[in-house]
């Protein structure tokens, strides 16, 4: 590659993301989803559209799989453990037993209604029997779900691609196994290969980040993504699921109340929107638009089973353990959402040149982009139908922390939401641990240093200086008070109260 392509790459793919991020706001104005956009603009850049001829399936693969790592560890990032907490036993029973019944009850249908041989059906049903982590994660920004069922979906969207790639492979490379036994051995051992390895990977790193000062703010959010990539490298590389590597490092890292956490977030939240954008536009460069005529009844078929009788009947067998209403199991069947996963994950058997394996991949091209436009925008009004939704909660308080290494203490920058209960309490009612205290108030872009009798107010930027041994439990006592006002600690909204 010369120069000049260079520069006429660097070109076409900055307008793309140009376009890609103003195609943002039109999505969210339209309710149309933004994935299906991207996979437009890939269309339109495609042989069908400008005339750009791509067909490279290994490459979409390889940078289709660098993507989701990214995806991965954003949403990690940005999960609270305690929301997801109560939720792990549901979300690791259908992230495996629900997976297990969804690719059945698909594969039989695409066996028997579509005419696909068994191979054939069986890498079809692991497939699509995914939940798409990037699709949920941004459907969930926008659907107020109580605690309980967002951390169930963000968890199973988190945990179920690593054992649909282990089946997709094994049925990719083999064809069905004849020894079931020793496939779900060696889904288990990978996943606790993978479980391991992130867990360990995101406390040391963690561990580190809260005890090494760095010499620049700006390098906390590259070392936090480093670590997340280390985490899947290591876990693929040791035989393990590095998907469910990345994302349990990054759920640990990201609620290691680390310093210069919003920046951390925004920048992650910027590296999934690029990987989001560029995963999509690749896949609909891949996909040629004149050759899905004869695959639209068949996804269609497929998607419908899955949609209407594999994913509910997945939902209610893992969650009969559980206490779930039936219309938490509604609204659970329905928000299994796909999006870029499958499609990744239909590029295997391209790539491991498996028979009418591209008819595979326009079938689940095709079922995705049908049901991600009916699922998608109906998933606000079917929460409303079944009347679920989150009460309404003051918001948290956003909190930036950076540490003061020579002076063994940590910076804190506070800023009150608009919906925080921390308006109207003066700086002395706040009731700080010893070691800590409230040293400047920022309003209307004017500073100046409180008095324990100032009255704080929506809007303000807080600067708290805390020493060392009580950082966690300053920061314990703000986010109390900003849920439950001056009283959080007789209320029961937990925090550090400190009467001296």
């Amino acid at each position: 590659m010369s120069v000049d392509h260079l520069n006429e790459l660097l070109l076409v793919c900055a307008l793309v993301l140009l376009i890609a991020v103003a195609a943002v706001r039109v999505s969210s104005r339209s309710g149309l989803p933004s994935l299906l956009i991207y996979l437009g603009i890939g269309v339109a850049i495609g042989q069908d559209g400008i005339g750009v001829e791509f067909s490279d399936a290994r490459l979409t693969q390889v940078i289709g799989y660098a993507a989701l790592v990214v995806i991965l560890a954003e949403g990690g990032l940005g999960t609270k453990w305690r929301e997801i907490r109560p939720a792990l036993p549901t979300a690791a029973v259908l992230s495996t037993v629900g997976v297990a019944t969804s690719v059945g009850i698909t594969a039989t249908a695409a066996h028997y209604l579509v005419g696909l041989d068994w191979r054939q059906a069986l890498i079809i049903g692991a497939v699509v029997s995914s939940t798409d982590a990037a699709a949920v994660f941004s459907v969930l920004r926008k659907v107020p779900l109580p605690a309980r069922l967002t951390g169930v979906l963000e968890a199973e969207s988190g945990f179920n691609d690593a054992p649909v790639v282990i089946l997709v492979v094994a049925f990719s490379v083999a064809g069905p196994v004849d020894h079931w036994y020793l496939l779900l051995g060696e889904i288990a051992l990978e996943l606790t290969i993978g479980a391991a390895i992130g867990l360990a990977v995101g406390w040391l790193g963690s561990y580190g980040l809260r005890h090494v000062a760095l010499p620049a703010s700006g390098l906390y959010p590259i070392a936090v993504m480093a670590i997340a990539v280390v985490a899947y490298a290591a876990g693929a590389l040791a035989h393990g699921s590095g998907f469910l590597a990345v994302y349990l490092a990054a759920l640990v890292l990201g609620n290691a109340k680390l310093p210069h956490w919003p920046a951390t977030k925004g920048f992650a939240e910027g590296l999934g929107w690029i990987a989001q954008i560029g995963m999509f536009v690749l896949l609909g460069l891949l996909v040629t638009p004149h050759e899905l005529g004869d695959d639209i009844w068949p996804a269609v078929i497929v998607g419908l089973v899955l949609t209407v009788v594999a994913r509910p009947v997945s939902v209610f067998v893992s969650t009969a353990p559980f206490r779930t209403s039936w219309q938490e199991k509604t609204l659970l069947s329905w928000a299994g959402l796909r999006g870029a996963v499958p499609i990744v994950l239909a590029t295997i058997p391209v790539v491991a040149e498996v028979p009418d394996s591209r008819r595979l991949f326009n079938i689940v091209f095709v079922l995705v982009i049908v049901y991600t436009l009916i699922q998608g925008p109906t998933l606000p009004w079917l929460a409303r139908r079944l009347r679920i939704g989150a009460p309404d909660t003051a918001a948290d308080l956003g909190i930036e922390s950076a540490p003061l290494e020579r002076l063994r203490g940590h910076l804190l920058s506070v800023s009150i939401p608009d919906a925080s209960r921390m308006h109207g309490v003066e700086v002395g009612e706040l009731r700080l641990p010893a070691g800590a205290a409230v040293t400047l108030v920022v309003r209307d872009k004017k500073s100046f240093v409180p008095q324990p009798s100032t009255v704080l107010r929506r809007g303000d930027e807080l600067l708290v200086v805390a020493t060392d041994p009580v950082r966690d439990a300053t920061e314990r006592r703000l986010r109390a008070i900003g849920r439950g006002g001056k009283l959080a600690g007789w209320l029961g909204t937990g925090g550090e109260h400190n009467r001296s």
